[in-house]
């Protein structure tokens, strides 16, 4: 069910708020105030290192000796944690990895920061997401 509610608000912050709706090409402000809402709630659970998911991005150059094999080793450390791993190779030195987690917040943010943190590893970043158990 949908409930109606009016705000208000600077001239100047709604000027913002509407560039970035059109940017972000969202239909309408609505739209827009339920999304940031909700990446709100999703900060929260990852605050309160509730049951979260997220995908951890890794770019790593393949000739760095044993790099590949910590990885696997750091993820077997973390096997209830990972879904899914995919793993491509994008030249002839680098190689991207994608590994879809779920579970506690501060047992993924561990794991992203061992991995990321490895010699070798050109760029890593962690995408915090819900389950979406919470967000209706």
């Amino acid at each position: 069910m949908l409930k109606r509610f009016s705000i208000s608000l600077e001239e100047q912050l709604l000027e913002r708020f509407d560039a970035y709706i059109s940017e972000h090409g969202y239909v309408n402000r609505s739209e827009a105030v339920r999304d940031l809402i909700r990446k709100e709630f999703v900060g929260a659970e990852w605050e309160q290192d509730g049951e979260v998911a997220g995908v951890i991005t890794l770019v790593f150059n393949h000739h760095q000796a044993l790099l590949q094999e910590k990885i696997t080793e750091i993820q077997h450390d973390y096997y209830t944690l990972i879904t899914s791993t995919t793993h491509v190779h994008m030249d002839h030195d680098n190689c991207l990895e994608v590994i879809i987690v779920k579970g506690q917040a501060s047992l993924i943010r561990e794991l992203a920061e061992k991995m990321i943190a490895l010699r070798g590893v050109k760029n890593g970043n962690l995408t915090m997401t819900s389950t979406g158990h919470h967000l209706h």
